[in-house]
């Protein structure tokens, strides 16, 4: 497929989408503003309904960095992490990434202010930040979006996830950018 033809799809896919979901309802016969209606009001229970445990991580994300605890605890790991070859600019950043997808871009954006983006910490908080999730925002969002009160195993498999994002990240910069 041509690059022009490319951007014509891309130019017309969305309102070909928005238009042919409600032809495709009429021509099987439902009725598509109550079901738009209906569709709407889930969707705005549903926001409401997230809101509480969403304040609560970043009110909580607010309370540990606006202490000095985060920067505390970001010092008392640096002779470990340092031994790992994470540099101590970056420390913050496995900290808060876990718990905020916002927070961590903005401990990326000063890494690269301070560090630079071309420096072995600008490099790994960048790619240590596309690697890794928002662990407890994705379960306060999605397990509250369901009602699920009981994460079984969920927040254990995330955070171990997010080590192992985090690992990856080290290695695959130190091998290809080196020390």
């Amino acid at each position: 497929m041509g690059r022009a033809a490319l951007q014509l799809l891309s130019s017309w896919a969305i309102p070909l989408a928005v238009a042919g979901v409600p032809l495709l309802a009429l021509a099987r016969k439902q009725q598509v503003y109550p079901a738009f209606l209906e569709g709407a009001r889930e969707g705005f229970e549903t926001a409401v309904r997230i809101i509480p445990p969403l304040v609560a991580v970043v009110v909580a994300l607010g309370m540990f960095k606006a202490s000095g605890a985060l920067d505390g605890v970001a010092r008392a790991l640096a002779p470990l992490t340092s031994a790992l070859g994470l540099p101590a600019p970056v420390l913050p950043l496995v900290l808060v990434r876990p718990l905020s997808g916002g927070a961590a871009l903005g401990v990326v954006a000063d890494v690269l202010r301070t560090e630079g983006p071309d420096s072995l910490a600008g490099r790994l908080a960048s790619v240590m930040a596309g690697s890794t999730e928002t662990t407890f925002y994705v379960l306060a969002v999605y397990m509250g979006a369901a009602r699920v009160t009981r994460y079984r195993h969920a927040l254990a498999a995330g955070l171990l996830a997010d080590a192992a994002g985090f690992a990856a990240a080290a290695l695959v910069v130190h091998a290809y950018f080196g020390r």
